[in-house]
């Protein structure tokens, strides 16, 4: 089995996507590493398939459309089934759900198959594929744009969709959580669709692996201390601990898998 994905280059993937050619040198500085660390990890990248190696750098392979959201799948694969299966036990059978996009929120989906009573409202069409086997589980769709990359529902009127409901229980993921407990994500967008998905719930779930403490992200979607539980693989810094303790958040470390 390969290994998975380090942080470094989950962050190159998605430079990838957005300037469809990077080089060496640019990204040597970006991430204080030398060249020759760039060109192994480059030459993983292209050996996985996402990457095709030019000179000096390298572009998106040809007919990979989702690599990116591929790539995340990868990234602390067994981390992200354990929380989802910690995050499960915590709703129980005959209740109101609202589940966001991410693979971490696409393992809870996992998870919540041997459910009963449950009516799941979603912006994730993967969590709709996932949720539709379990004819004990009603699944309803929010509607909008269809994000192509990773199959998720997002803009306005997604955002108007879900402000229709007040459920007992949301599951959200996040791309990062700042030291001083920001939650932090890429797309405006997807993020006014989490703050709704907040916003309309009675118990948030946070769901979120380890490495998200080392990653940043540009658009704020709230903070940590608006979460009702937190859900993640190990124990977090000593900061969000101590934050998570002042807001009454209960921390849920997933069992190791």
């Amino acid at each position: 089995m390969k290994e998975p994905l380090a942080p470094r280059q989950l962050d190159i993937i998605e430079l990838a996507r957005k300037s469809r050619r990077i080089l060496v040198e640019v990204l040597a500085e970006q991430f204080d590493v030398t060249p020759q660390t760039i060109r192994k990890d480059l030459n993983d990248l292209c050996d996985r398939g996402f990457l095709q190696r030019v000179h000096g750098g390298a572009v998106l392979s040809s007919g990979v459309a989702n690599f990116g959201y591929d790539a995340r799948r990868e990234l602390a694969a067994e981390q992200k089934h354990g929380i989802g299966v910690k995050a499960a036990s915590l709703i129980p059978d005959n209740c109101s759900l609202l589940i966001n996009i991410g693979t971490t929120t696409e393992q809870v989906a996992m998870a919540l198959q041997g459910k009963h009573g449950i009516m799941a409202i979603t912006n994730n069409i993967n969590v709709v594929n996932i949720l539709s086997r379990n004819p004990e589980i009603d699944v309803i769709v929010a509607g909008g744009i269809v994000r192509r990359s990773d199959g998720g529902v997002v803009g306005e009127a997604a955002v108007d969709f879900i402000r229709q409901f007040k459920v007992d229980f949301a599951v959200i993921g996040t791309s990062a959580i700042d030291a001083d407990g920001s939650l932090l994500d890429y797309d405006y967008r997807e993020v006014k669709v989490a703050q709704a998905i907040i916003e309309n719930s009675r118990h948030t779930i946070l769901v979120a692996d380890s490495m998200k403490y080392e990653r940043t992200a540009p658009v704020r979607i709230g903070h940590i201390s608006q979460m009702e539980s937190f859900v993640t693989d190990r124990q977090p810094p000593d900061n969000l601990v101590r934050i998570c303790r002042e807001n009454d958040v209960r921390i849920e470390i997933a069992d190791p898998f």
